[in-house]
């Protein structure tokens, strides 16, 4: 890591804040050890990213494959393997992982996943989404699951490229 991680329960003035990140996540994670050098920032985190993972009106497995996918384009293994238990118990498929894991987007996934993936890897790649991608997808989503896919996709790239930048999970 590039940063030292902040040991939870180090730090009297940050036990309001670790009690909140366990409280949604169950533990203060490395990645969440390392925002805590930032407690605004990380509380800031931490809500936003509930708010995604855990309040959006988008379909858990789509949300999982979506972020396994972009962990995979962003090379960022610590939250591919991170989410894994996640996506299965969103009920993604071994196939499907491992599909995403080779970066192949075939027969298994339904022609939505697909879309859904390619405006993914739009995002993540080209950062403009061309108008005929985004009203493809927009035809099979209410304009609230269609923000909740947009800062899905946002939220995990921003994920992704904190980790690897600050070399966590290496």
């Amino acid at each position: 890591m590039r940063i030292p991680p902040i040991v939870p329960g180090t730090r009297p003035e940050l036990a309001t804040l670790e009690a909140g990140i366990v409280a949604e996540r169950g533990r203060v994670s490395p990645l969440y050890q390392v925002l805590l050098n930032s407690p605004a920032i990380a509380q800031g985190w931490e809500q936003l990213l509930t708010a995604v993972r855990n309040r959006s009106s988008l379909q858990p497995d789509l949300r999982e494959m979506v972020i396994l996918r972009i962990a995979v384009l962003n090379r960022a293994p610590y939250e591919f393997d991170a989410h894994v238990p996640h996506a299965l118990g969103a009920g993604v498929s071994p196939e499907k992982i491992e599909a995403l894991r080779a970066q192949l987007l075939d027969a298994s996934f339904s022609g939505l996943e697909r879309s859904v993936l390619l405006l993914t890897d739009t995002m993540t790649r080209d950062i403009d989404v061309p108008e005929s991608l985004f009203e493809s997808v927009k035809a099979h989503f209410t304009d609230q699951a269609m923000i909740d896919l947009t800062v899905t996709i946002a939220a995990y790239n921003m994920v992704s490229r904190f980790l690897v930048a600050l070399q966590i999970g290496h």
